[in-house]
Parts: C-alpha cells; sequence; structure tokens
C-alpha cells in the first residue's frame, strides 16, 4: 500500500486491525473459516457466517480462527432460531468484533457483546436506526444497499451514502456495502468519508470459496440485471426481500408465499411458522445451489456487481487488484 494515500485507509485499517479495510461479508455455506482466514491472511477482514449454524460447529469455527490468530468477525443473525445462543458462545469466546444482522440487535444484546470485550458492528438502513444504534452503542455501522446479494434492505446505496455517510461519518466508522466490485469504487468511497467496503459476491467467486464449481460458473456468465429482488405479495406475511440469480427456485419461492398466505388466511398457520417457513426455504435452497451445484432450484443468492465480475481469482489476487485499482484512481484524482 502506498503511504502517500495512507490518510485514506487509516480510520478502517486502525478500527479494524488489518491492513486493508475490505470486508468480507457473511455469507451462509460460504463464509466459513477457510474463506475468512484466507481474507485474513491477505491483510482484509473477514466474516464468519453463524447462520443457524448447530453452537458447537460456530464454536469449532471460531477455535480454528483465533487459534490462526485471523482478523475477524462473526456474523449473527438476530431473527435466527439460535441467536441468543450464538451471542452468548461469542462472548464467551472472546470473539473481537461481533456484527450484528438479519434484523437491528436490542440494546441489552449490544451491552451482552460490549461487555464482553466485543467491538459491535450493525446495520444502519435510515438516519434514525443510525442513531438509535450509535445510542446502544454500536462500534461502527456497515451501509448495505438494496443492490447487495442476499436478505436486503428498500434503499439504494447511493441513497444510504447521503442519508447516513455524509451526516455521520466524523462520528463513527462507516463501512459501505452493496454494488461493490472494483477499486475504482472503493477509491471514492474512501474519499467521501467510508472507513472502508464490505465486499460479498466477489469472494463468493474466489478460489477459497468452498461454493461448488457450478455455482461459481453460473455467476461468472451472469449480468447485473439477472440479480433479481424477490417480491412481497402480502403484508400479512413480512418476508425480508432476497436478491438472487433468477431461476426456477425464485419461482417456487413466489409459489410458497401464495401456499403460506393462504393458509394464514384459512388460519391454518400462524404468522411465526409462515416466517420460519420462508426461512427455511431460503437455507435449504442456499444450500443445494451452495454445496450441491443446483443451480436451477437452488438459491444463487447474488449482488447486482455479479455482472461487474467475470474471473475466479485467489483472495489474495483478489484485494491485491482492488488496492491496486483504487491507489491508480487516488494518483488520478488526488494530484
Amino acid at each position: 500500500m502506498n503511504l502517500k494515500y495512507e490518510k485514506y485507509w487509516k480510520k478502517g485499517k486502525d478500527f479494524l486491525n488489518v491492513e486493508v479495510p475490505i470486508i468480507s461479508g457473511a455469507m451462509t455455506w460460504i463464509s466459513d473459516s477457510k474463506l475468512v482466514k484466507a481474507v485474513s491472511d491477505a491483510g482484509g477482514f473477514g466474516v464468519l457466517a453463524a447462520g443457524n449454524m448447530p453452537v458447537e460447529l460456530l464454536e469449532k469455527e471460531i477455535k480454528v480462527l483465533k487459534d490462526e490468530k485471523a482478523n475477524f468477525a462473526v456474523n449473527l443473525i438476530v431473527i435466527a432460531p439460535n441467536y441468543l445462543t450464538h451471542l452468548k458462545k461469542a462472548v464467551e469466546m472472546g470473539v473481537e468484533y461481533i456484527v450484528f444482522a438479519g434484523s437491528f440487535p436490542r440494546k441489552e444484546e449490544v451491552k451482552i457483546a460490549k461487555e464482553g470485550g466485543a467491538k459491535v458492528m450493525t446495520f444502519a438502513s435510515t438516519e434514525s436506526i443510525a442513531e438509535r444504534m450509535i445510542e446502544y452503542g454500536a462500534d461502527a455501522l456497515i451501509l448495505e444497499g438494496s443492490e447487495a446479494g442476499g436478505h436486503i434492505g428498500h434503499v439504494s446505496t447511493i441513497v444510504l451514502l447521503q442519508q447516513v455517510l455524509f451526516n455521520f461519518s466524523e462520528r463513527i466508522p462507516i463501512f459501505i456495502a452493496g454494488g461493490i466490485a472494483t477499486g475504482k469504487m472503493i477509491a471514492h468511497l474512501l474519499l467521501m468519508g467510508a472507513a472502508g467496503v464490505q465486499m460479498g459476491t466477489i469472494f463468493a467467486m474466489s478460489e477459497e470459496s468452498p461454493a461448488h464449481p457450478k455455482f461459481k460458473e453460473r455467476y461468472k456468465r451472469a449480468n447485473a440485471r439477472e440479480a433479481v429482488a424477490t417480491p412481497r405479495y402480502d403484508s400479512a406475511l413480512p418476508v425480508v426481500s432476497v436478491r438472487a440469480l433468477y431461476n426456477k427456485g425464485i419461482k417456487e419461492f413466489g409459489k410458497l408465499q401464495l401456499e403460506l398466505l393462504e393458509k394464514l388466511k384459512k388460519g391454518e398457520i400462524t404468522r411465526r411458522d409462515a416466517v420460519y417457513k420462508v426461512e427455511s426455504f431460503w437455507v435449504g435452497a442456499l444450500r443445494k445451489a451452495v454445496q450441491e451445484g443446483d443451480i436451477n432450484y437452488g438459491s444463487l443468492m447474488a449482488g447486482q456487481s455479479v455482472g461487474l465480475i467475470n474471473e475466479i481469482k485467489p483472495v489474495k489476487k483478489i484485494i491485491e487488484d482492488l488496492v491496486k485499482e483504487a491507489e491508480e484512481t487516488f494518483d488520478k484524482i488526488c494530484r
């Protein structure tokens, strides 16, 4: 890294204690200890996806990363059945960074993480949520635009930059996610005041990613408009939109929603059980795609940045190329 541009990287480097403030976002079935360690070894910051894994497996994965002295966070899904057990285990094992995802943590949950010695990172999709998370004690915010893959909000990255980054970057480190695939974009975001970036799709395509070869090859062929957000048909079934490559699996999800709405209308299922069935569908569909290579009925969760990525490279090369392009961009802008 060119020391000439150290000031642009410094806030994120210091907060994450890394060489490069590039975060590999948590992706269920993909962000395992192998991928997280590869990102850490390359100078970045990996995030272990707890998802709804058994607590014994989470403990094993954390132990691997701590033994390897990796720089990493554990991503906890606030709406997952094992969430509170995961939080307790992460704190018990002395995890240094905890990312709350899936929804927003309660104040007491942030307190538990911080009292255990962890730095807390949360998402913020509006100014009011950013204010609330800071008041709860968050140490950093992640702004993830709707261009991202997996479960998404409804606001684009470019709007979140104006709503949150421009208003809060002097108070707290803010990392930007959603639609980022190039070093050029990273440079511009750092110049805007971002502490760093979080990227998912590009690391899902890395050589170290455990995703099935068919999964990665489908990503290589994809264009941005194929990464679509699933619809929400009725407020009676409060599903969170998911962005994935359009296939038969997305059609099946549409049918599932309509079936569940009919059952809710007839009183044949509770709202809670209906939401659980929705989440179970995505967990199973994602496993089909990532582990079995079922690109037709599996869930190919991907951000729209998939249209900008057409190579499968080692993590080290990905980060090197991003930093090189970012600093070439600084050279052009900061003359």
